[in-house]
This record gives structure tokens, C-alpha cells and sequence, in this order.
């Protein structure tokens, strides 16, 4: 099982970052996805989840109206669409299939003037 995330940098306050994560090593259709969080000093925490077999979504308040979770399964790849960002969207972002318990290595996402 691999999760690779991709996408992350930094941007001003009120941009734009897209997130993937690519999945290899067990059927990435198959399993809900998420996406967490891990801000310097401060606990990891869920942001968004997407349901493997509705693609129901669910989301963290604090990114509500602002993030947007999606999946390809066709490509095996789960995206993060992150618009409006703000300073405390500063983290660390990883990828997470609950049911295997596998992570990503995270990428760094640097909201800042």
C-alpha cells in the first residue's frame, strides 16, 4: 500500500492550492479516503472524507464552503481542492485510508502574505 501526496507550496491569503494523493497496492475504489491535517504544535485532525461507494462527502467546519474533496478512481487518485485559504490553513496535509490504516508522507501547505 502507497499514498504519495502532491500539490502543496505556498500561497497568499484568499488562493488556491489543489492536493492529490495517489494510490498504488490495493483497490483505491474499494475504500473510503481522507484527508488530514497537522498544523506545528498541534494534533493531526480530520478535514474532509469521501464514502468509496456514494461518494458522500463530509467535512471539517473550520473548511466548510472552502475545500472541496474529490476522487478518481479510474486513476486510483484522491484530490483536495483548497480555495480561499486562509494563514491557519497552515499544515501539513496527508492522505489516509482508514480501513488499511496506511498514511501518506504528507505535503507541506503554506498559506502566508
Amino acid at each position: 500500500v502507497q499514498l504519495v501526496e502532491s500539490g502543496g507550496g505556498l500561497v497568499q491569503p484568499g488562493g488556491s492550492l489543489r492536493l492529490s494523493c495517489a494510490a498504488s497496492g490495493f483497490t483505491f475504489s474499494a475504500y473510503t479516503m481522507n484527508w488530514y491535517r497537522q498544523a506545528p504544535g498541534k494534533e493531526r485532525d480530520l478535514v474532509a472524507a469521501i464514502r468509496r461507494i456514494d461518494g458522500i462527502t463530509t467535512y471539517a467546519d473550520a473548511v466548510k464552503g472552502r475545500f472541496t474533496i474529490s476522487r478518481d478512481n479510474t486513476k486510483s487518485t484522491l484530490y483536495l481542492q483548497m480555495n480561499s485559504l486562509k494563514v491557519e490553513d497552515t499544515a501539513v496535509y496527508y492522505c489516509y485510508c482508514p480501513r488499511l490504516g496506511s498514511w501518506g508522507q504528507g505535503t507541506q501547505v503554506t498559506v502566508s502574505s
